[in-house]
Parts: structure tokens; C-alpha cells; sequence
């Protein structure tokens, strides 16, 4: 239900478009070396220009998938996923045409990738870029106001059942509520011309990229329960991939450790209870940014607050928080099993008791492991007020509605342009 999947109408036209997109992408680079080297030249290299062409397919229907499934969330334009989604597939593709050792066509791999990442950008910005999204609001209920104050979308108020729409993609009306026949009547007149009808609060949740909880319902029926088919691959995933990680990255972890220490006095790792998985109280490690001190308990829930530029942050420590180096040793907690590569980011021991006393359901963000990155870090970056932990912790909820490989996906990319940018780094 985000701006790139409210069209219903539009949904087989678009694959349409995708896979005709992806054959000329495939097909471009075959043909060009036909032109350029001519047919006796291509024969000598038939095998391993035909395995290229068919890993470019299959790389680029992956990368379809791709766009299709992380482009349903919010904040992300399909052609925004283009280059990463591409990346990915062909990536892959170039990982198990090594382990298989079979003969390809670097130039019409290659070719395949740049062919696909060009076509696709083009294609968005010529047919799908011109849209306006129009949707029609019921002014029935709670929510109108927040929801028609969402940018991005031409909303519509439908101040009669009788008022004339003009060309809406979709219907938000709050379903919670007792609608008066003549609304009910109308609502089922936009279902059967086939425009969709969305509840207002789950359209919300949609175009915002947060879930409020209201009721204690909507965590004892599953609303917000993660799929178990997902965690336990996930989790076995996490930590095969963290002792890979730190194989190789222990002379780096190894170098950032001395500069530590030559950059001021203090141990190199610091060490902290945190809330995890279950509500599990368990030691994060991470690189030490900040002067060693001595803290009493009086003062630990103080102490335990990051603020905006702030003076305990040392020299080094400020290029390892924006670069997010000092998360690395957290591997060591994947490892363990504690933590996992993507999820809510584990409180500080002290500040999870004072979150969980002042805002309602703050414990449920612990039903899944916690993450060196998660979707609330690069929407909202690093918070510690209580209102802005609430708005923080709506993000966790929709993370966790919406558990699955595509939005950890989503926040791989994401999180590799907040390391670029240093976005949410205190």
C-alpha cells in the first residue's frame, strides 16, 4: 500500500513493462558484441557468450523481484532501487558462476548489468515518474487530518457520498467505525469498480513506515507476531555470516583498537548491559568513543544519554560513530546469538526500565533479536527524549509487522548510505 503499490490497476502493466525492460537489457549486450566483433569472431566464444546472456536473464529477473518487493515500503521510489537491486542480482550471479567454474563473458555480463541499470532508469523516468497518486478520503472517524497531512500524495475529501471523483487510485476510510448506510453503500460502489479500499490507520502505517499499538489486541492476535519460517533462517544466517566478518576483519578491528588507545587513555572495547532478545539482559560490546569516567548510579540513567555533540565524544570517537566503525565489535554479540545483523537497536539496561514506565507496550520490541542496524536507525537516526523513543519505537513496530527478507534488505542499503552520509550519528 505505499505510493508505488496503491494502483492496483496499473500492478500488470508495470511487470509487463519490467520484463520487457529486462529481455532488451539482456538481449542489448549480446547483440552489440555481434555488431562489434561480427558472427566469426562471436562463434569462437558462443558457449561463453550464451552462459553470460542466460546469467544476465536470470540476474536481471532477480533484480526485478528485487525493485518489486523493497519498493513496496515506505520512502523508497522503485527507481531508487534500481542500481542496489541490480547490484545484488548480478552480484550473486558472479559469485555462483565463480564456485561453479563455468566459463561467461565478462564484456556481456558486464554489459548485461550496465544495460539493465540504464533501460530501467529510463523506462521509470519516461511512463511511471509523470503519475500523481490521487486518493479519496472518507471524513469519517479518527485519523483524516494525519493522514491527508502525509506529503507525497493528492488527497481528496469526499465531502458527500454522492460527490463525483475523478480518476482516484485508492479509498481511505477509517473501518473501525459504525459508517451510516448510505457510506457503506458507496464504499462498496468504489470496491466494485475496482478501486481499492484501505483502512485509513493501516494506509498510515503504509506511507509513514510506523505502526502505533492502541489496543493490547493487536499484539495478543498475531498482528504484530514475526514469522518464525523467517527467524531461524535469519538467525543462522546472522551468525555464519559474523564469523566470515570477523575472520576478516580482525586485523582492522585489531588496528582501530591500538588507535584507540593512543588516541586517549582507556580500554579499547566498552562494555554495557542491554536489553535483548526476549527481554534478555545481556553485555554489548563496541569500540570505545568516549573519555573514561566514573559514574555513580544516581547518575546512570544521565550518563547512559548520547546527546548532540557531545563533549565526552573524543577526537577518534567522533569519525567511529559517524562511520558506525564502533558498532563492529558487536559481531562478537552475533556470534553469541544476543544480537542479530538487522533489528531494533538494544537499549542501554537503565533506559529501557525508564522507557518501559512511560510508554505504553515498549517491551514488545524485544519479541525479535536486537540489530547492529534496523529500519527506525535510518528512518529516524539515534534519539534517547522519551518522545522521540515513542516515535523511534513505532518505527520498531512496523519493522516487526513487517519482518521478512525484503525489508532487511531494504535496510542494507540504507544503512550503507547512512554510513556514507553519517546520518542519526551523535
Amino acid at each position: 500500500m505505499t505510493r508505488a503499490s496503491i494502483s492496483r490497476q496499473s500492478h500488470w502493466q508495470r511487470l509487463r513493462w519490467q520484463v520487457v525492460w529486462g529481455l532488451v537489457a539482456a538481449i542489448a549486450p549480446l547483440t552489440m558484441r555481434f555488431l562489434i566483433v561480427g558472427p566469426s569472431a562471436l562463434e569462437k566464444g558462443l558457449t561463453s557468450s550464451v552462459n553470460a546472456f542466460w546469467c544476465s536473464v536470470i540476474a536481471v529477473f532477480i533484480g526485478i523481484m528485487l525493485i518489486r518487493n523493497v519498493g513496496r515500503y515506505p520512502g523508497v521510489e522503485k527507481a531508487s532501487a534500481i542500481i542496489p537491486s541490480f547490484s545484488v542480482s548480478f552480484g550473486l550471479i558472479v559469485v555462483a558462476l565463480l564456485m561453479l567454474r563455468l566459463d561467461y563473458s565478462r564484456w556481456v555480463l558486464a554489459g548485461g548489468y550496465v544495460s539493465a541499470i540504464f533501460i530501467f532508469h529510463l523506462g521509470y523516468a519516461q511512463i511511471f515518474s509523470r503519475k500523481r497518486f490521487k486518493i479519496g478520503v472518507v471524513p469519517l472517524g479518527d485519523g483524516v487530518q494525519a493522514l491527508m497531512a502525509i506529503p507525497g500524495i493528492e488527497w481528496v475529501l469526499i465531502e458527500a457520498p454522492d460527490t463525483m471523483l475523478d480518476h482516484v487510485q485508492a479509498i481511505a476510510v477509517d473501518l473501525r467505525i459504525d459508517l451510516p448506510d448510505v457510506w457503506d453503500k458507496r464504499i462498496a460502489d468504489f470496491a466494485l469498480t475496482d478501486i481499492p479500499v484501505y483502512h485509513s490507520k493501516h494506509l498510515i502505517e503504509s506511507l509513514t513506515g510506523r505502526v502505533e499499538l492502541e489496543h493490547l489486541s493487536e499484539t495478543s492476535y498475531g498482528t504484530l507476531s514475526p514469522p518464525e519460517a523467517y527467524m531461524l533462517p535469519k538467525h543462522v544466517v546472522d551468525r555464519l555470516m559474523a564469523l566470515v566478518v570477523l575472520i576478516l576483519l580482525t586485523p582492522v578491528l585489531l588496528a582501530v583498537a591500538v588507535l584507540i588507545r593512543l588516541d586517549s587513555p582507556g580500554p579499547s572495547i566498552f562494555r554495557q548491559q542491554r536489553i535483548g532478545f526476549r527481554g534478555i539482559p545481556f553485555t554489548v560490546y563496541k569500540f570505545r568513543t568516549m573519555r573514561t569516567r566514573v559514574v555513580d548510579s544516581a547518575g546512570a540513567r544521565d550518563d547512559a544519554i548520547t546527546r548532540s555533540n557531545d563533549d565526552r565524544i573524543t577526537r577518534l570517537g567522533r569519525f567511529l560513530r559517524r562511520s558506525r566503525i564502533d558498532e563492529l565489535p558487536q559481531i562478537i554479540n552475533i556470534l553469541q546469538g544476543k544480537m542479530s545483523w538487522i533489528g531494533p537497536r538494544p537499549e542501554a539496561a537503565v533506559l529501557s526500565k525508564w522507557y518501559e514506565d512511560e510508554i505504553p507496550f515498549y517491551r514488545y520490541r524485544h519479541v525479535v533479536r536486537p540489530g547492529i542496524t534496523g529500519w527506525a536507525q535510518v528512518m529516524q537516526g539515534h534519539v534517547a527524549d522519551v518522545s522521540e523513543v515513542r516515535s523511534k519505537l513505532y518505527y520498531d513496530f512496523y519493522y516487526i509487522k513487517n519482518f521478512s527478507l525484503w525489508i532487511d534488505s531494504l535496510i542494507v542499503f540504507r544503512t550503507m548510505v547512512t554510513m556514507m552520509t553519517g546520518f542519526g550519528a551523535k
